[in-house]
């Protein structure tokens, strides 16, 4: 009898040390991701690009600018896995540095999207009355303004350049996010930790900093996610038309531009960019889908 009464012992204390300890939101949701496999795959996938994206200089087959053209635009071959373009470039290696463009556009536009979206949704939804109106009209004006003649503006004034790129793409996306993050935090201000911090005698910055913006991230991850694929086919669409990134540098984009003058003669010079921008796309959509469902707090409660 005195085996199973130790068994029973350790038993219910190992449940109750369970009990106790408590999983986290961001636990539970990892735990939920983790069963979605089309999310997971397409993590895999995003991290494979981006690997491949930081080390191109070190893995890539042929050097960037190394070209024959007496070769021409030949069809994939052992030599050529994807082909060559009209100047005997590698298409390999070109979509490999393409990417690095594309990737470095679509998160770090996407950054500075965020960053100010949710700072100034923050600013506006916590102070309320007259700071918000004048705050949310001023988003409600940019809406109106037509974006490409916006860009047009910046090129013609600024000169063309990426970092100009980021800059003109990240302050228009964030438009969305300011509206998100403004609705969350005018629910958010009537909870009572709130108004326990603000009782406190905590600054208002402290309470936007400390108490606000860590509660509202799983939105903003959300919606970021899904930000990243607008902005790189903002990106590739700008490229198309000439007033994206310019030669000597190259993007996905610039690569479907190229291809789309060849497309009859050559039509692997289109459809292999094409290919890896949409696999890219479609795989931040996806794992978009799989962080809303698995950090959805209505979610955790089942």
């Amino acid at each position: 009898m005195s085996e199973p009464t130790r068994y029973s012992k350790d038993y219910l204390g190992h449940s109750l040390l369970a009990t106790d300890k408590g999983t986290s939101l961001w636990t539970d949701g990892w735990g939920r991701l983790k069963n979605n496999t089309l999310a997971i795959v397409s993590l895999g996938v995003l991290c494979c690009f981006c690997f491949v994206a930081l080390f191109t200089p070190i893995i890539a087959p042929y050097g960037y600018e190394e070209q024959n053209l007496l070769l021409g635009a030949v069809p994939p071959s052992l030599d050529h896995w994807l082909g060559t373009d009209i100047f005997g470039r590698d298409m390999l290696t070109r979509i490999m540095y393409g990417s690095r463009i594309s990737l470095a556009v679509g998160f770090l536009a996407s950054a500075v999207a965020v960053f100010i979206g949710v700072l100034w949704g923050s600013i506006a939804g916590y102070f309320g009355g007259r700071t918000d109106i004048f705050m949310m009209r001023l988003v409600d004006i940019l809406y109106a303004l037509p974006f490409m003649i916006f860009i047009v503006l910046l090129m013609v004034v600024f000169g063309r350049s990426m970092l100009l790129l980021f800059l003109a793409i990240g302050a228009v996306e964030w438009l969305t996010m300011a509206r998100i993050v403004r609705g969350q935090v005018l629910a958010l201000k009537q909870q009572e930790f709130i108004e326990a911090a603000i009782s406190l005698g905590l600054s208002h910055w402290v309470v936007i900093y400390r108490h606000l913006i860590p509660n509202i991230l799983t939105p903003v991850i959300v919606y970021t996610t899904l930000t990243i694929p607008s902005v790189m086919l903002l990106e590739a669409f700008l490229s198309f038309l000439g007033l994206g990134i310019q030669p000597p540098e190259s993007s996905w984009g610039l690569l479907i531009s190229y291809g789309v003058e060849t497309m009859e003669e050559y039509p692997w010079l289109i459809f292999f960019p094409g290919l890896f921008l949409s696999i890219t796309l479609f795989a931040l959509n996806f794992l978009g889908d799989g962080l809303r469902d698995a950090l959805d707090p209505r979610a955790s409660k089942d």
